[in-house]
Parts: C-alpha cells; sequence; structure tokens
C-alpha cells in the first residue's frame, strides 16, 4: 500500500505524462494543419484537393485531446483531494 506522499508523487507524475502526451498532439495536430497548407498551396486551385485521411487524422487527434483535457481535470481533482 502507498503512503500519501508516495501516492501524491504517482499522481503527479502520472498528471506529468498526461500533459506531455497532450503536447505531442497539439503538435501533431498542427503538423497537419502544416500539411494541408502545403497541399493546397501546391494545388493552387480554387477549390484545392486535400487527402481525407487529414481530415480523419485531425478530427481522432482533437478527439484524443479532449480526452486527455478530461483525464488531466480528473486527475487534477483527485489529486486536490488527496
Amino acid at each position: 500500500m502507498f503512503s500519501l506522499s508516495e501516492l501524491q508523487a504517482q499522481v503527479s507524475a502520472f498528471r506529468e505524462k498526461l500533459l506531455e502526451a497532450t503536447e505531442h498532439t497539439n503538435r501533431a495536430l498542427e503538423l497537419l494543419d502544416e500539411a494541408r497548407q502545403t497541399i493546397v498551396e501546391a494545388y493552387d486551385q480554387a477549390r484545392p484537393w486535400v487527402p481525407e485521411e487529414i481530415a480523419v487524422a485531425e478530427e481522432r487527434l482533437r478527439a484524443d485531446l479532449q480526452r486527455l483535457i478530461a483525464a488531466g481535470e480528473l486527475i487534477d481533482g483527485y489529486r486536490s483531494r488527496l
């Protein structure tokens, strides 16, 4: 069984990893946006073509980001009650 200080340390470590995952997800969204812009500029058309996989990837990353944020809020609430 963990002592309170050990439990707090474990929760803090988990929260840091969660923040790291959130930062990586945000960077992935930035890179997808850059890819979309590059494709649009390369085609330079009135109706540019963008692979549908980019939209699907963005949608999934945004959903992942929301789950990470929600998990972070839960961890913060749990940590404040310790």
